[in-house]
């Protein structure tokens, strides 16, 4: 059976810059390698944070802000939606990534809601 992932791409100081032309062939060796190993479902880059929304709902009240967020470090860079039989299995197609040395990569298992599970 397979299993869905949501992976997220974040910036991170501590990465290495990866020169442009090197980050499009990486990038496209791993579109090629999840294609054929059909574990790429969706995923995109995401804008800076200066284009992002904060919300928060409080007491019934709705507070929406603007980004950016001061304390956050590293910001979101991308996700994908990954089908894999094992999160080792999407944690390996990552070291492939990109952002696995420039940034960071993080790998969630998408679980079913409780209310779907009954």
């Amino acid at each position: 059976m397979s299993n869905r992932y949501l992976v997220i791409h974040m910036t991170d100081p501590s990465g290495t810059d990866v020169p442009r032309e090197e980050d499009q062939r990486m990038l496209e060796g791993w579109l090629a390698d999840g294609e054929a190993k059909g574990m790429l479902q969706s995923g995109a880059p995401t804008a800076p944070a200066d284009q992002a929304k904060s919300v928060v709902v409080r007491d019934g009240r709705a507070l929406i802000t603007d980004g950016p967020f001061p304390e956050f470090t590293e910001w979101f860079a991308g996700y994908d939606i990954i089908t894999a039989e094992s999160i080792d299995d999407v944690a390996g197609l990552m070291t492939k990534h990109p952002t696995a040395i420039a940034g960071r990569v993080y790998v969630l298992p998408l679980v079913k809601l409780p209310w779907d599970e009954e």
